[in-house]
């Protein structure tokens, strides 16, 4: 896509994004390191849910050096009205350990007086922080002009057609800082924001939906289907059918088994029953079958004959 269509599809993007949020602005009195801990919370998140999560971090911990050494799964428990809370917590714990391994504090005031370009780029090498968390401190923080982009924004930019598969891998929007200027940066970005966490709780919102077909109506045929995802449930669930199929035979030889144990004790049952010592008794004795009657011989029959 062209820079010229890139940028028709931002500001026609700000336009709707207008009608249906309105802009958060970002607190004054946060330091540089409060910026940045709060992006680790409001990545894929509600403005909300990340400035719940990270009061009650705050106030849970007895302050960083604390929340540095806790477990992810005692940060998770904390900020557990995130969408990721493992994710956030593990994001949150990384930077505080390497902004404290970094000059053995958690006082990052200096960076503001410095030049922006070095400072972003030392931003991007903290362990745990992201193209958005840097965004987000570089325009929230720093005075520059950075729109924050997370996955759910690059989701719907790629679904706009404004950004290619390869540019969606990287999380970037190219144009976006030349489309939207400097003073409507942060409206613009807390506007894109809202919209994409919505999107990722969501992808299936009329809402959602409605918004983006305004933006560019012929990106209907790239929104997210329900009938692909049962497809693809279906075909995951194909495999474990035909392990079950190739199950079937020990069934069958387990059945036949039964049927021949069967089969043996009907016959023994039918056998008649022995006496303790093993031997049939009386009753139980087959009838004895009638002796034939022996022929006389011819000696036996002259003797009984009377004399003449």
């Amino acid at each position: 896509m062209g820079s010229a269509s890139r940028s028709t599809e931002y500001v026609n993007a700000f336009k709707v994004l207008k009608k249906c949020y309105q802009p958060v602005c970002p607190l004054d009195d946060r330091t540089v390191l409060e910026h940045l801990l709060f992006a680790c919370c409001l990545e894929d998140a509600h403005y909300e849910a990340a400035e719940e999560a990270f009061a009650a971090a705050v106030h849970t911990f007895f302050d960083f050096n604390e929340m540095r050494v806790t477990t992810i799964a005692e940060l998770s428990e904390v900020m557990a009205n995130l969408p990721d809370p493992p994710a956030a917590s593990n994001r949150l714990k990384r930077v505080l350990q390497s902004v404290f391994e970094e000059s053995y504090s958690f006082d990052l005031e200096a960076y503001r007086k410095k030049n922006l370009g070095p400072t972003a780029k030392w931003l991007k090498k903290v362990d745990g922080t992201t193209s958005f968390a840097v965004s987000y401190v570089v325009q929230s923080a720093l005075g520059g002009h950075s729109i924050p982009v997370d996955s759910g924004a690059s989701s719907i930019f790629r679904i706009l057609g404004v950004i290619s598969e390869k540019e969606y891998a990287a999380g970037v929007a190219p144009g976006l800082e030349r489309a939207i200027p400097k003073a409507k940066g942060i409206e613009f970005g807390s506007l894109l924001h809202q919209l994409a966490a919505d999107f990722t709780a969501n992808p299936y919102s009329p809402a959602v939906r409605k918004a983006i077909l305004q933006i560019n109506p012929d990106a209907k045929e790239q929104l997210p289907k329900r009938r692909a995802a049962k497809q693809e449930k279906a075909k995951a669930e194909k495999p474990s059918q035909k392990k079950v199929a190739k199950s079937k035979p020990p069934v069958k030889e387990k059945k036949k088994a039964e049927t021949k144990a069967k089969t043996g004790e009907r016959k023994k049952a039918s056998r008649p029953a022995s006496s303790s010592s093993g031997k049939t008794t009386a009753t139980e004795k087959t009838p004895a079958k009638p002796a034939k009657k022996r022929k006389k011989t011819a000696s036996e029959g002259l003797s009984k004959r009377k004399p003449r």
